[in-house]
């Protein structure tokens, strides 16, 4: 089969879906909530060689030429980050370098929690300050960001109200929408993969764990003659009205581009100076 942008996209969701899914030591950076809250909902997934996958993926975008080059970025981005939950300095700044030179410049990302250790490494300060932004896609990946810990809490709080429950309704997990707005930097778009992966893998987790309440209630409403009828009707209207609000919450998360915000690329902000978004 002929690689094409559309199908490497899909091949580079698929492999940051099964490594938010394989286990804390595979897990994203910036992601520690969600990966323990996937791994409990999930079990013991098939494992996956990310690691490889990701490679793969390089190689083959590389050959797509310029079209293909922000895939690059996307993988060696993520293995980056794989190196770095690892405690491999090198191997996270060799990974960096790959996906600086192919456009990557998420400096929000560089910011998360276990990567500010490699601020004092020259060889990381020299990556960042190579890094161009501008002002309209600095915004975005805020969002972005935000978002990401935003789905997470939002999981939580989800498993939290569905303890009890007594329907066999199923309450999915809303999502905002993507940012639809044409970037400046292609490193926008890995960010917008990374989200979606997130998005993904909390979707199945939350599914599963539905499926599993909703499945053991139906047996137990079957061969227990004291099944809580009335009590189980009250618990699916109260779903019914959670799911509403969560719905509604999501949609206006929606991204809004703000106007005015400069399109000119810049250097990124001092490193050290970003706040992660909490």
């Amino acid at each position: 089969m002929v690689d094409t942008v559309n199908s490497l996209v899909t091949r580079v969701h698929e492999l940051q879906v099964a490594h938010l899914t394989n286990g804390a030591a595979e897990m994203v950076a910036q992601l520690d909530v969600i990966s323990s809250f996937a791994r409990d909902h999930f079990g013991a997934p098939p494992r996956v060689d990310v690691a490889a996958g990701l490679h793969d993926v390089a190689a083959r975008a590389a050959a797509l030429g310029p079209e293909g080059t922000w895939l690059v970025a996307a993988a060696h981005s993520t293995l980056s980050g794989m190196a770095v939950l690892r405690g491999q300095a090198d191997r996270a700044i060799f990974h960096l370098d790959a996906a600086v030179t192919a456009g990557y410049n998420d400096c929000v990302a560089l910011h998360v929690a276990p990567v500010r250790p490699l601020h004092h490494d020259p060889r990381f300060q020299a990556l960042y300050q190579r890094m161009r932004v501008t002002q309209a896609d600095l915004d975005e990946f805020f969002w972005l960001h935000q978002e990401m810990q935003t789905m997470a809490r939002e999981s939580q709080d989800a498993t939290v109200d569905n303890i009890g429950r007594l329907d066999t309704g199923i309450s999915l997990l809303p999502q905002a929408p993507l940012p639809t707005r044409e970037p400046n930097t292609l490193g926008v778009l890995v960010t917008r993969i990374e989200l979606a992966a997130v998005q993904t893998a909390l979707q199945q987790a939350a599914m599963k764990a539905e499926f599993q309440r909703s499945s053991g209630n139906t047996s137990l409403s079957l061969i227990d003659d004291s099944w809580d009828y009335p009590r189980a009707r009250l618990d699916a209207w109260h779903a019914d009205d959670l799911d509403t609000r969560r719905r509604q919450a999501a949609e206006a998360r929606a991204f809004v581009e703000r106007p005015g915000l400069g399109t000119t690329l810049a250097p990124c902000p001092p490193l050290g100076s970003i706040r992660y978004p909490a």
